[in-house]
Order: C-alpha cells, then structure tokens, then sequence
C-alpha cells in the first residue's frame, strides 16, 4: 500500500468515528434512547403545538416526554400519553398545562406538583389539565379592544330615557 492510500484510510476512519460520537450524543441529548419510566395521561381540549417527543418540565426541567396522542371521536378531546422518569414521583392532586418558552418559543407541558401523600401510579391521568392558549387570539383581542370574556357586551339602550311627567295624569 502506498502512503497515501494509509492516510486516507487513516483520515476515513477518524470521520466516521466523529460522526458516530456526535449521532450518539445527539440521540441520547434529545431523548430519542426513551426514558424508561412510566406512563401518565391528561386529557385536553388543544394542543396545538405538541408533538410526540414535545417536553414536560418540573420547575423547569425535562422529567419526560410526550409519547402519544389520541383523539377520541366522541368527546373530542385528546388524550396526551407522557412518559416521566421513574424516579420523579407525582403526586396525584398534580396539576398539568401547555404552555410556551417565551413569546415565539415552542410549547411544552409544564407539571405543577401537588401536596397529596400519595403518587400517581402508571397509566393515571391528571385530575388538573389544561390545553394550549390561543397566543395570536389574545394579541388580536388586546390590540383591538375586544372584550376577553365570554360575556356579550352590554345593551345599550334603543333610545333617550326620559322621566315622566309629573304633572301627566294616568
């Protein structure tokens, strides 16, 4: 063999190395190696912007991943599976919402832990959920001057009002 074909080799190999180092860490960084906990449920009416693999924090911190989601044609709500480190322990009156890192980041599924004794066993659901806001709405209500509420605005009157006469008779 001559030099230049052992170096090539040499050089090939060293890429290929790297490569696979850095597909390793990228796999196991993004959670694609799965968590190897257990499952827990909500059922929320959006989601808009969740996606199998989409984050759920404690306090801020990645403890699980949403591994499913599921319509269900009769109540249309949608059933959000999440797998949770089997070390991080909820307890059962937990609360869970969508929400969004910072004005233009992406959603993700922020747990607030309750004070119950007891824990959520595998495949329960949370008592406490809710979906997604419509962010784009609210700017759009805010910069119009549109009421938030559900409420109808008031009625005003169809014209003057005027007190009657006192000195008109019956």
């Amino acid at each position: 063999m001559s030099r230049n074909t052992i170096a090539e080799t040499l050089i090939g190999t060293a890429v290929v190395a790297i490569a696979l180092v850095f597909a390793a860490l990228a796999y196991y960084r993004t959670g694609g190696a799965g968590l190897s906990g257990y499952e827990v449920n909500a059922k929320l009416s959006k989601v808009d912007g969740l996606a199998v693999g989409t984050e759920v924090r404690l306090a801020g911190i990645k403890v699980g991943s949403v591994s499913g989601l599921t319509l269900d044609p009769k109540t249309y709500l949608v059933t959000v599976h999440m797998d949770i480190r089997k070390e991080v322990k909820l307890p059962v009156d937990s609360s869970i919402l969508v929400t969004q890192a910072g004005f233009l980041g992406g959603q993700y599924l922020s747990i607030t832990p309750g004070g119950d004794d007891q824990m959520m066993a595998a495949g329960a659901f949370f008592e406490n959920a809710q979906g997604s806001i419509d962010v784009m709405n609210l700017v759009g209500r805010f910069a119009t001057g549109a009421s938030t509420s559900n409420q109808p605005p008031p009625q005003k009157p169809a014209g003057p009002v005027r007190a009657p006469d006192p000195g008109a008779g019956p």
